[in-house]
């Protein structure tokens, strides 16, 4: 409850301790940003272009106002929600996000085992630190989704679905806005794709269809970089991260052609519609589009069967100047006509975002850096907090709005301010 939430801080103030990981998105972000490596915080935090995108996510929230009704009795409330036949704490799902070893070094297992204690849905990254295999098992019985970029291998493709099945995974959800990876000014100024040293290659290593095609050359390999002492520290790091023992990995050149592999094949810019029965044919778990923003595909994927979008704009780190996804979710759910479920992710930052966004119409939300930064504070704990916190406000506004259920959430809660 989120009385016992404040009740435990407040009660530690008592005591002279506070929080380890701040409250405040502000401060939290600032803690952040202190804890992490340059080359990190840049990658985490980083947007596309100018991060005009960023900023207008957040800004639309702000477009948004509440307004709260008095003299209900809510006494008693919840946040339950039902998604594809399961029933959540919350409307809440922990986003995917790769290169978690990044911010620390128990990467997405940390976050794995954070969310099971709370009842929340992890979204598994294809780009992650840990393989699906691993954090499954860590999980239990709480539930996790997969997240697939779509290679350029169908095989492949098919093998990751197979294997997000197999580890219990209740939900498809593939990612649509990566085609390409976006201009971030951040990680270009640095040199710096975590990519190319081997980091968040966990699902392709751990993968037999990706390990069998490591034998098969390339038709157009990369070039090799100079030899220098930069470019040594670099093979040596690319091996310590492909499974088994490093010097093997090294003298085989497995660690590199992995890298090169994944950066031949990791995403695929022809994909169509024409290729979502395939998505269908090898897999009976629900199926969802990640990074959708215009209503026509919306009501595309609705009539050709999709069982649920959610409406993203990648955090901001795809295309500078992208409409927010604030103000992209209204039309997206009213083109699907209540026939699926509708997610929201980017700019989500507190339980009053989540509160806004429900009252757009969106089914759940997807709670993306926040955690991160908890994460790179305090491992495992620092995640649990982060998710504690944010559902703590959001059943306190709940209340303070004055409604008893996610359900009672209206778009006339709110007020736009043009």
């Amino acid at each position: 409850m989120p009385l016992d939430r404040q009740r435990a801080i407040y009660l530690d103030g008592l005591a002279g301790r506070r929080p380890r990981v701040p409250v405040a998105p502000a401060e939290l972000e600032a803690a952040a940003q202190s804890a992490m490596s340059a080359d990190a915080w840049a990658y985490v935090a980083g947007g596309a272009g100018m991060e005009r995108t960023m900023a207008a996510n957040r800004a639309a929230f702000d477009r948004h106002a509440i307004v709260p009704r008095v003299l209900r009795d809510v006494s008693e409330r919840s946040t339950a929600t039902e998604l594809f036949g399961r029933t959540l704490p919350a409307p809440l799902l922990l986003a995917p996000i790769g290169v978690l070893e990044m911010a620390h070094a128990d990467a997405d297992l940390a976050v794995a085992r954070a969310a099971a204690k709370l009842g929340v849905p992890f979204i598994f990254s294809n780009q992650a630190s840990v393989p699906m295999e691993t954090c499954a098992e860590a999980m239990g019985a709480s539930p996790r989704w997969f997240q697939l970029y779509w290679s350029k291998d169908d095989d492949l493709v098919a093998s990751l679905v197979r294997r997000a099945e197999a580890c219990g995974c209740d939900a498809i959800v593939v990612t649509l806005d990566t085609t390409y990876l976006g201009w971030r000014p951040r990680d270009l100024d640095r040199g710096s794709l975590p990519f190319l040293r081997g980091m968040g290659l966990a699902q392709y290593t751990s993968d037999p269809v990706f390990r069998a095609s490591l034998s098969t050359p390339l038709p157009d390999p990369a070039p090799r970089p100079p030899l220098r002492l930069a470019t040594i520290a670099t093979a040596f790091a690319q091996a310590r991260r492909f499974p088994g023992p490093t010097l093997r990995a090294l003298r085989s050149g497995e660690a590199r052609s992995a890298v090169q592999r994944f950066t031949a094949t990791y995403s695929r810019p022809s994909l169509t519609w024409e290729q979502l029965p395939f998505l269908r044919r090898n897999t009976k778990l629900p199926v969802l589009l990640k990074g959708v923003l215009h209503p026509d595909d919306a009501r595309r994927a609705r009539d050709l069967g999709v069982d649920g979008v959610i409406v993203s704009t990648h955090g901001g780190r795809q295309v500078d100047g992208s409409i927010a996804a604030l103000d992209a979710l209204p039309a997206v759910v009213a083109a699907v006509e209540g026939k699926i479920p509708v997610l929201f992710d980017s700019g989500i930052r507190g339980g009053a975002d989540v509160f806004k966004a429900l009252a757009l119409g969106a089914r759940a939300v997807l709670l993306g850096r926040p955690y991160v930064y908890g994460l790179a504070l305090a491992g495992e704990v620092g995640v649990a907090e982060v998710v504690e916190n944010v559902l703590a406000e959001l059943n306190l506004t709940l209340a303070l709005a004055g409604c008893r259920s996610v359900g009672e959430i209206t778009p006339e809660a709110l007020r736009f301010l043009p």
